[in-house]
């Protein structure tokens, strides 16, 4: 989904307030309510946000977003992650990537790597990565979603506990100010601790907007990862839990005060 300049600030002021209107938009930006009422229904077609009586919201609670959505909420930030993460990672090495928007920017920051094994539940990171002759892509079995491409279920599960990998690249779709990492397919979430299990190293990547969020299903705590990667921490409580459990916080972009 291509966004207008405008369309991506008011995407910024839903994501950031919640919520946004449409007399409060049309004066902010100089338009006419019509104007903004297109806006809004391009983003909301694009399921990016939901309409509601009078304006938007950005989609909270336990709703989540569709993968197409996802990849264009805060592209910017994750293609940032995805090259930090991607440098934590070196040549000759082994490693889980798992299912998320996210997780696949880290795989595609990892083409100029050498000699790496890359075991994946993730479609989309194993079609990328799979024409590269210096790495080597084992994929899981299991059922697959159609909504995005991710291989979920006891059979998944199975086939991760097979291996044991220097790291892995996981992503969440909340994290709680206790530092609760949280998603909202408990399949998935059986997978993803799974590859928290059998890696030596694991690579936490999540852009601030998860900090926004909430999802029902728990997948682990910050103190279970080694590195989280960020584009900014802004909740301080994530921050202390983080130095507390020695977790190193990498991030791309600190917010000047």
């Amino acid at each position: 989904m291509f966004l207008s300049g405008r369309q991506t600030e008011i995407l910024d002021i839903a994501k950031a307030e919640g919520r946004v209107q449409v007399e409060e938009l049309a004066l902010r930006f100089s338009v006419t309510p019509q104007t903004i009422r297109k806006d809004l229904n391009d983003l909301c077609d694009g399921r990016v946000l939901s309409r509601v009586h009078g304006g938007a919201i950005f989609p909270g609670g336990t709703e989540n977003v569709k993968y197409e959505a996802r990849r264009s909420i805060a592209a910017l930030e994750k293609q940032a992650i995805g090259r930090a993460a991607a440098g934590l990672i070196p040549n000759n090495s082994s490693l889980f990537i798992n299912i998320g928007t996210t997780t696949e920017a880290v795989g595609e920051a990892l083409l100029g790597h050498h000699e790496l094994m890359v075991i994946t539940n993730n479609i989309n990171v194993a079609n990328k990565l799979r024409i590269f002759p210096s790495i080597e892509v084992v994929i899981a079995g299991g059922v697959v979603r159609g909504s995005d491409g991710g291989i979920v279920g006891e059979a998944a599960v199975d086939f991760i506990k097979q291996f044991k990998v220097d790291y892995a690249v996981i992503g969440a779709s909340a994290i709680d100010g206790d530092g609760a990492l949280l998603d909202f397919d408990f399949r998935e979430v059986k997978v993803a601790q799974a590859i928290i299990a059998n890696a030596r190293h694991v690579i936490l990547v999540a852009d601030s907007t998860k900090f926004e969020r909430t999802a029902p299903v728990r997948i682990g705590h910050l103190s279970q990862v080694h590195t989280f990667v960020t584009d900014e921490c802004r909740v301080e409580s994530v921050r202390t839990t983080a130095a507390e459990h020695d977790v190193r916080l990498v991030e791309t972009f600190r917010r000047q005060i």
